[in-house]
């Protein structure tokens, strides 16, 4: 059946590469010869993870210093709305744009608006001006939305079953990379000031270069088509799609039970993302919150890995029991943080402390909790990946599940922000974190068992494909 066309439960026709092979009579799967490293699933995402950490991960480390470090939160926080607006428009069409020119250039293309947003806080830092912020911001959210919505289908459909959480968790490292690496960078140039204020603006110059790479570095991104994965299963990614059939299918999938099931989470997720830097920039020094930039990045990097190997290997031989194991161990860390920061935060705003690590005393506890937020963003966030990845199969559904994901979760970061921009006093925004989390918590147990269903499923449907192809060479 090598080289023939293979009709999807859409109608369309998709040639198999000769070079994938099919399952052998025992019902394993064989490795294709001759799989070249720049074709395999891993090198795929490696270079996700290179455009993820030179675009959004050098973003997040800046957003990491408290609201781009700048002195004042309600500027950027208004772009930041402004920013995710645009973005939340852009991810739910970017499975028309990756239709019409491909996933390679459509990563390319979501990476051009990054260097813009970091020359916008570098203008503003050193000459004082604000429209270039808003400038870099629009353009950011125009192409980030494309970004977000193809990087997240390469991660979740290229790689084969059995390694999604862990590619999941390679290619949020890499971004973390950009939190470390950001976060060093702010780090050293301001370890001497332990006051509130900006940080310097040569902290944006080495950010800019950085992230003006990543439409190269997209560029060696190979499509679904030409991608070997080592296992013999396929890759089915069609193109030239009607618009009308893109928009049946999307509106298909935003529908269905899962979906509907997963979205509290990813509004939860999405909205959360406001608080942190605003916590940051209102309570700690410059060089407290350039530590924190850091220290962020690297339990937000374990925690991920900790939530994709627990899905991953095989401590237990039911996916089922890993993945509420899973779930469980997230819903406790959540709510525990969620309850201190409450109770922190409504202490803080009678006190009004300014934290510098010189003072250990009062420092500690609310450096604190932010790490553990930290800790637990990345956990669900490496959860909710897995979960969209074991939906489909076809990396043409996960472009579509990737961009509901994303324009669901950059809808709640919009309005996030814009609540806090106003601004809003911390203690409501992390009243209303704690309540938006209890009331995710049910769906998203339900949407997990459902998950795991679908995803057995898919595997017996892969099963079968694979002994009548055994049958019929």
């Amino acid at each position: 059946m090598s080289g023939e066309p293979v009709v999807t439960k859409d109608g369309l026709d998709v040639a198999t590469p000769s070079s994938i092979t099919v399952a052998n009579a025992d019902n394993i799967p064989q490795r294709p010869d001759n799989v070249s490293f720049y074709r395999s699933t891993l090198f795929q995402i490696l270079v996700v993870g290179i455009c993820a950490f030179s675009a959004p991960g050098i973003w997040s480390a800046m957003n990491g210093l408290g609201v781009g470090g700048s002195q004042s939160p309600d500027l950027v926080n208004a772009a930041n709305a402004l920013l995710y607006a645009f973005m939340t428009i852009t991810c739910f069409i970017s499975p028309w744009l990756t239709n019409a020119i491909g996933f390679r250039w459509t990563l390319s293309l979501g990476t051009l608006g990054y260097p813009l947003y970091a020359a916008g806080l570098y203008v503003n830092n050193r000459f004082g001006s604000t429209w270039f912020v808003y400038v870099g911001a629009v353009a950011c959210g125009i192409s980030a939305g494309f970004f977000w919505g193809v990087e997240g289908a390469i991660a979740t459909g290229y790689p084969e079953q059995h390694k999604r959480g862990r590619y999941i968790a390679t290619w949020f490292t890499f971004r973390n990379f950009g939190n470390i690496i950001g976060g060093a960078i702010s780090l050293a140039l301001n370890i001497n000031v332990n006051h509130r204020g900006q940080v310097g603006y040569q902290t944006y110059l080495g950010f800019i270069a950085i992230q003006c790479l990543g439409c190269v570095f997209a560029l060696l991104l190979s499509n679904p088509e030409k991608v070997q994965r080592d296992d013999g299963t396929r890759i089915e990614a069609p193109r030239g799609i009607h618009w009308r059939t893109e928009l049946r299918e999307m509106w298909r999938l935003a529908r269905s039970k899962s979906i509907l099931l997963l979205t509290p989470l990813f509004w939860y997720f999405g909205w959360t993302q406001a608080y942190p830097g605003t916590y940051l920039a209102t309570y700690f020094t410059v060089r407290s919150r350039a530590l924190g930039s850091f220290m962020a990045a690297i339990v937000g990097t374990i925690a991920t890995w900790l939530s994709g190997i627990l899905v991953d290997i095989q401590w237990t031989k039911k996916r089922q029991n890993r993945a509420v194991t899973t779930f469980v161990i997230i819903a406790l860390l959540n709510s525990a943080t969620w309850i201190w920061a409450v109770f922190i935060q409504n202490e803080y705003r009678h006190t009004l402390p300014v934290l510098d690590w010189g003072n250990q005393a009062t420092f500690g506890r609310g450096f604190g909790v932010y790490m553990v937020e930290r800790i637990s963003v990345g956990m669900i966030e490496n959860y909710i990946y897995w979960c969209i990845s074991n939906l489909s199969d076809s990396p043409g559904d996960q472009i579509r599940y990737s961009s509901l994901l994303r324009g669901i979760e950059t809808a709640g970061v919009c309005i996030g922000f814009g609540v806090q921009a106003v601004p809003t006093a911390l203690i409501a925004t992390a009243s209303i974190n704690l309540g938006l989390w209890f009331f995710a918590l049910p769906f998203s147990y339900y949407a997990t068992v459902r998950v795991v269903r679908k995803f057995n499923i898919i595997t017996k449907a892969d099963d079968e494909d694979s002994q009548v192809e055994t049958a019929n060479p």
